[in-house]
């Protein structure tokens, strides 16, 4: 079927085909990437404005290189240069990057919920680099591209989310992609980062981490976010790294050929040791890389590009 949306708000509004046609136009942008040439024309003449207004490294480097692979011209805007330092309203500074003839934003903002905001206000697409604790789409749609690739189908393979899952927005993006693909997910961490109703999201929540581990064919770890939470939710890091830190012993739980992923930045020494970060079944750096071919998947197809026509042959 054709790719008919705007804008990537969430993937909880994204069906099983729709996350089909991301991935397969992702596989075919990696191909070109790994050619010597890696531009093609496809968004040549278009302006793609970046504003990202929470700090941001791997996302926002990702989607500047994605879109200049695609052979877009990029503006790229932070907190600190914005004019929402001088008191200027979210609306105004969309409509203003609109009134100077962008054709898409990409925005991350602290406040969930602001991408759909401006998707409802202005005539170009609105791409979802992050909201709050709320969703960050190209995350998970980069995440399962990953696991597909080490995994192939997704239905029944156990994946293992791990950390602090009520203020991640990667998580949210990933249960969602996740359980659209057929997937065992497994909630786990301290009981205040991992309430139990989570289970309404069609997961299983856990707070025993060898039987959460056991036999997982993905673990997923995820740092704490501290700057999203309002008190602390267990005493001590220390604390938390003596009872869900992912070290060589625990691992050992996990399935003879499980993959390890983050979505960084990592807290080396807290969620992971750094002989697993660095590991053979560590795919991390992975994910970066299949991030830029993701993002161009998303900026192509919301700029009205068709799957069927991404050719990655010379």
């Amino acid at each position: 079927m054709p790719w008919t949306r705007r804008h990537l708000i969430t993937i909880e509004e994204l069906s099983l085909a729709e996350i089909g046609q991301i991935h397969a136009t992702a596989s075919a942008f990696k191909k070109i990437l790994q050619r010597s040439v890696k531009k093609v024309p496809a968004l040549r003449g278009k302006t793609i404005v970046n504003l990202f207004l929470e700090p941001s490294t791997r996302t926002r480097l990702a989607f500047d290189m994605a879109a200049k692979r695609l052979s877009a011209d990029v503006i790229s805007f932070d907190a600190a240069t914005s004019s929402t330092t001088k008191g200027e309203t979210l609306r105004d500074t969309a409509q203003n990057i609109q009134a100077l003839q962008a054709d898409m934003i990409v925005i991350r903002h602290a406040a969930s919920g602001s991408p759909l905001y401006l998707s409802r206000l202005l005539d170009i697409p609105v791409i979802n680099a992050g909201d709050g604790a709320h969703e960050h789409p190209s995350q998970g749609l980069l995440d399962t591209f990953t696991m597909k690739e080490h995994l192939g189908d997704l239905r029944g393979k156990k994946v293992v989310i791990l950390g602090d899952i009520l203020f991640s927005r990667v998580a949210r993006s990933n249960i969602h992609a996740l359980t659209k693909l057929g997937a065992a997910v497994t909630l786990c961490g301290p009981s205040t980062l991992v309430p139990h109703w989570f289970t309404d999201f069609g997961v299983t929540v856990s707070h025993d981490l060898k039987s959460a581990l056991d036999g997982a064919e993905v673990v997923m770890l995820l740092r704490i976010q501290h700057e999203r939470q309002t008190s602390s939710h267990f005493p001590s890091l220390g604390e938390y790294t003596g009872m869900f830190g992912l070290n060589k012993t625990r691992a050992s739980w996990l399935h003879p050929k499980a993959i390890i992923m983050h979505p960084g930045p990592i807290n080396r020494g807290v969620e992971i040791d750094s002989d697993l970060a660095d590991g053979e079944r560590s795919v991390i750096l992975e994910q970066v890389t299949n991030g830029i071919a993701v993002r161009m998947a998303v900026l192509y197809l919301c700029a009205g590009g068709q799957p069927e026509n991404v050719t990655p042959t010379e």
